[in-house]
């Protein structure tokens, strides 16, 4: 249960915790197996925080389900903000997650329970490296130079099978 997101920074390889949230992590996957992430950029940068990405619309502002618009927020006890690499869905509050996620480059415990945690990086921790160095501009802290996820390899899909409308609320 795992993907890689090849970037131009290089790859990420994340291990999603589909048997604990898996209406965001089937969201996760199904978005990837579309291509909704290829080509997309990381569009806030916040160094010793997060970096924010996978905003399908290509704004910085949107992005949709695999079902359109927001789906609610999935949490479990199990799952926590303590380390660097934590892979959570962005919103703009509750229960508005669509396409975006973010890495955490530090324990960020204010986070729990706030955004819903799809999995942890287990491999590319270089790359987050530099993902972090990278300078940003403006109040919105762009990185200077485009970090884009070129395309995504999912490894082990365990929803592969699964009809879309099974996990509609």
């Amino acid at each position: 249960m795992s993907l890689t997101l090849h970037t131009s920074l290089g790859d990420v390889k994340i291990e999603l915790h589909c048997d604990l949230v898996p209406k965001m992590t089937f969201n996760m996957l199904a978005l990837a197996a579309a291509g909704k992430y290829n080509n997309t950029k990381f569009h806030r940068n916040l160094a010793g925080f997060m970096i924010q990405g996978g905003d399908t619309s290509g704004t910085g502002k949107g992005g949709e389900s695999i079902w359109g618009g927001h789906i609610p927020d999935e949490f479990s006890p199990h799952l926590k903000h303590k380390e660097r690499g934590v892979v959570s869905m962005a919103n703009r509050g509750a229960n508005t997650n669509g396409s975006q996620f973010f890495f955490t480059y530090a324990p960020q415990a204010h986070l729990d329970n706030v955004y819903s945690i799809v999995g942890k990086v287990i491999h590319g921790f270089d790359t987050l490296d530099a993902m972090e160095r990278t300078p940003v501009t403006g109040k919105k802290s762009r990185p200077v130079t485009d970090i884009v996820i070129e395309r995504v390899t999912i490894h082990a899909n365990p929803f592969a099978d699964t009809p879309v409308d099974q996990f509609q609320s």
